[in-house]
């Protein structure tokens, strides 16, 4: 598992939880990656993680949407070095059953420990205002009971 994040508290933080590597949105992975998945809203990390995929590697957009601040990025993008050799970039809606069926046995192999913060839903509110008030570490949960 290699992360990209921005910061290095971040960085640091999926080190600690078994990530064999962290670097900034901008460095080059220590190989070629076959997949990464773009959680950010921005448009810098997809065209930094395109030049991370190797020969046949698919870029994956979860993203509910990308912002304009930094759409300019997109004009480096650069055919040879960002699309050529078959890259694939895909977006959630366009993963299928079969891309889930091959994904989930690799993400089980991966010795990631998450840090996982549970709320019950009636707390989805205080969830929320913790989301918007400061950085999270790990993921916040909502179980619904």
């Amino acid at each position: 598992m290699y992360v990209f994040a921005r910061d290095p508290e971040t960085r640091a933080f999926a080190l600690e939880l078994g990530a064999a590597w962290a670097g900034d949105t901008n460095e080059r992975a220590p190989l070629p990656l076959h997949a990464i998945i773009d959680t950010t809203p921005a448009w810098k990390p997809v065209v930094e993680a395109l030049a991370n995929l190797c020969p046949g590697g698919r870029l994956v957009i979860n993203a509910i949407r990308k912002e304009d601040a930094d759409q300019d990025y997109l004009l480096r993008l650069r055919y040879h070095e960002h699309l050529w050799m078959e890259k694939e970039i895909k977006s959630v809606a366009n993963v299928t059953r079969h891309d889930i069926a091959e994904f989930l046995p690799l993400a089980a192999q991966v010795p990631i420990r998450p840090a996982v913060e549970t709320y019950r839903l009636e707390e989805a509110n205080r969830a929320l205002r913790e989301l918007k008030q400061g950085p999270v570490r790990g993921a916040k949960v909502l179980v619904m009971t």
